[in-house]
């Protein structure tokens, strides 16, 4: 038997170096592509979650985009305005008023919490929708708001999320719109109606921040109509409130 030479036994293990490099290369080809494989899945789902999303925003918006005249909506009120900077309960000198009971159903103005609602929802439920009172709060600082009947708060959800997106994005808005349920404890919608849309406008000097005439305005509607909305909004624009400088 040939004893091996140092040459040999050199190429022997250059061999093996080089085998093993094949098969640790091959191991991360094989990673690499389990890798890229399950990247390509993750964003299949995603962009179909995505799509299917936008799709869903897309119908609901579709299903509320119909003939305005449908809605079913009374004429825009002009409502006497009250209550500018007028704050009661928590926190002011009369902490023991819990609640007030508004002229108008649903309330265009008036007294007020001394702190309005200023979390990053714009559609609420039943649930977690703040006191009228505190809502009443975010009108005076140029909000819009829709008042929902509580029957309604299941099957028109996915249209309430679209519809806040979309109008929350219009300039007149300026993120100032909000989704409400209305409590019934503050008085009945008339008979047949489901939705109304609330403002507290107010004249204001642009040159000196002034702010003179003060008007509540509502409408009532039977159905919700996304023309019926944006035309109220671009009506009665945010800037158009006693303070609309304010969150």
């Amino acid at each position: 038997m040939a004893r091996e030479t140092t040459r040999d036994r050199r190429e022997r293990v250059a061999a093996m170096q080089a085998a093993q490099k094949r098969s640790e290369r091959r191991r991360l080809l094989v990673v690499i592509g389990a890798c890229v494989a399950v990247i390509a899945i993750i964003a299949a789902a995603v962009t179909w979650a995505v799509v299917g999303e936008q799709n869903k925003k897309n119908q609901a918006i579709a299903g509320i985009s119909g003939d305005a005249t449908a809605a079913a909506c009374d004429p825009i009120t002009n409502d006497p305005a009250s209550g500018s900077s007028d704050h009661v309960g928590p926190g002011t000198n009369q902490p023991g008023v819990t609640k007030i009971q508004y002229s108008t159903v649903p309330p265009s103005s008036g007294k007020h919490f001394a702190v309005p609602a200023v979390d990053s929802r714009r559609v609420y439920t039943v649930a977690d929708v703040p006191a009228v009172e505190t809502l009443v709060h975010n009108l005076e600082h140029g909000y819009t708001i829709l008042w929902y009947d509580r029957s309604v708060e299941k099957e028109q959800a996915a249209a309430f999320q679209a519809l806040a997106t979309k109008v929350n994005a219009m300039k007149e808005s300026a993120n100032k719109f909000l989704i409400v349920p209305w409590n019934p404890a503050y008085g009945s919608f008339p008979a047949g109606k489901k939705y109304a849309l609330s403002h507290w406008a107010a004249d204001v000097d642009q040159s000196t921040g002034k702010v003179g005439k003060q008007t509540g305005h509502r409408q009532l509607c039977g159905g919700l109509s996304t023309t019926v909305v944006e035309d109220f909004v671009k009506k009665f624009p945010w800037s158009s409130a006693p303070e609309p400088g304010a969150a």
